[in-house]
């Protein structure tokens, strides 16, 4: 059973999400928080697997949330995924830096939100249809200088191919295709990484990719 804390400050929002995922028999609502503070406390004594957290809150917005969830290492396990109104808000990169594991926008459709939810417990991408490569091509023209590759010594070729192919927003299957191999192999591939680099999921891995200079602005094609 995967267990989802709702943190939005609507309270119509928090009805109809609950509505949708307390309706599947593998997902239940463990909890609900108005505010920021109550989403960090709701986390800390509830420890859902996923947070579907929203951006603009008060008290705490989702953004500080977000950073007290994830940089807190007892709460690892925890995932956040961000809602916001529009795909290309202003805080999502700053959010993903700060460890959440993607971000959706509010009236993405049912299906996805549910898929989102069953994807982000197995460390898939959880980013709104469309919008990866944009979100990335964002962070290429924010990112700071690359630290160099020191920190991928641990990777092996192939593994850094990989972590490139995940720096450009490609799927695990479009990562198949590309090395041709099974989207089993692509996926090991990337746990793997994920696992040598200390990376919470697959969005702080593009993150690394780009600090590291293994990735640079321009790439996208």
């Amino acid at each position: 059973m995967i267990r989802v804390l709702l943190a939005d400050d609507q309270s119509l929002v928090r009805a109809g999400f609950k509505a949708l995922l307390g309706a599947q028999r593998d997902i239940e609502v463990a909890g609900e928080a108005a505010d920021g503070e109550e989403a960090v406390r709701m986390v800390r004594e509830l420890r859902p697997d996923v947070v579907l957290m929203d951006i603009r809150m008060p008290l705490l917005d989702g953004l500080a949330a977000t950073r007290g969830i994830t940089g807190d290492p007892g709460l690892n396990d925890v995932k956040v995924v961000m809602l916001t109104t529009f795909e290309l808000d202003e805080y999502v990169f700053e959010a993903i830096r700060s460890g959440a594991s993607g971000f959706l926008v509010k009236d993405t459709e049912p299906e996805e939100l549910l898929r989102a939810v069953r994807a982000v417990v197995d460390g898939d991408a959880l980013l709104s249809p469309g919008v990866t490569r944009r979100l990335i091509a964002e962070f290429a023209a924010r990112s700071k200088e690359p630290t160099g590759p020191e920190p991928l010594g641990e990777l092996t070729e192939r593994e850094r191919e990989v972590m490139a192919l995940v720096g450009i927003g490609l799927s695990n299957e479009e990562i198949a295709r590309r090395l041709v191999v099974s989207p089993l192999t692509a996926k090991t591939h990337v746990s793997r990484t994920m696992v040598k680099l200390g990376a919470r999921d697959r969005a702080q891995l593009v993150v690394l990719a780009y600090e590291s200079g293994l990735v640079r602005p321009g790439w996208l094609g």
